[in-house]
């Protein structure tokens, strides 16, 4: 790889924290750029979750700071998925690379649509944490962690939108809870790419520079609910994305 391609990649990997915090989506930017420049499709898959420790890492010490998660339940969430990451990235492992250009190539799509579709978040409306509501919730994220620990494009939306039907939180509380499940899961899948040994540490360290710059500028910006330009710039860069990793 060249210095441009590295240079590249730090800017992608700012794109991607940024987008990840504020919406989702952000490893369908640095993902294909990866396959894209040559790396094999499961150690950009791998290297990739080194990017996204860091990013989660600077997101939630910025939204504890501005204590805006409080509480066991996101932890509660982010150990469930923690269990199921683990159980999909061992399944990633031993996937064919056009395989997984393929499924990757699909969730763009079905990403494409949850962007076109997503709800409009309140900051209004009562959350609901009873029992029944926390219980759904910790087995939803079990199978959540599953797909975030084979793949983790798109799991953002996913995350998003669970969080809204289940426990219809704000935007701000559902970003925020979002990263810190992000981050507890993301730990599992690294560690069983690393027992694999299936990480570009070169790559997965340089992106992982704009990765935590992104996500420190997400974090900052998530209260703000002027994102529809950002969800309509992703939708373009995913399709073409998407065209172009299913034809090459």
């Amino acid at each position: 790889m060249t210095i441009l391609d590295y240079l590249l990649l730090v800017i992608a990997g700012v794109a991607a924290g940024f987008i990840n915090v504020i919406a989702g989506g952000g490893s369908l930017i640095t993902l294909p750029l990866m396959i894209f420049m040559g790396v094999p499709s499961v150690v950009a898959n791998a290297s990739n979750r080194v990017a996204l420790l860091a990013q989660n890492i600077v997101s939630v010490s910025n939204f504890k700071k501005n204590k805006v998660i409080s509480g066991g339940y996101p932890v509660y969430l982010g150990l469930s998925a923690l269990l199921g990451a683990a159980l999909g990235a061992y399944v990633a492992v031993d996937i064919p690379d056009k395989l997984l250009n393929r499924i990757l190539s699909i969730v763009m799509v079905v990403v494409a649509i949850l962007i076109l579709t997503s709800p409009n978040f309140k900051t209004d409306q009562e959350e609901r944490l009873s029992f029944k509501n926390r219980l759904t919730g910790v087995i939803v994220f079990f199978f959540i962690g599953i797909y975030g620990g084979f793949l983790h494009a798109g799991i953002g939306f996913i995350m998003i939108l669970s969080l809204v039907k289940i426990n219809r939180f704000s935007l701000l509380k559902t970003n925020a809870v979002k990263v810190v499940v992000a981050l507890i899961y993301t730990t599992s899948a690294l560690a069983i790419f690393i027992w694999q040994d299936v990480i570009d540490w070169k790559i997965g360290l340089i992106v992982a520079i704009g990765s935590s710059v992104g996500g420190w500028l997400g974090s900052h910006l998530s209260i703000k609910k002027g994102d529809v330009w950002i969800k309509r710039i992703l939708l373009i860069v995913i399709v073409l994305m998407a065209v172009k990793l299913w034809l090459f």
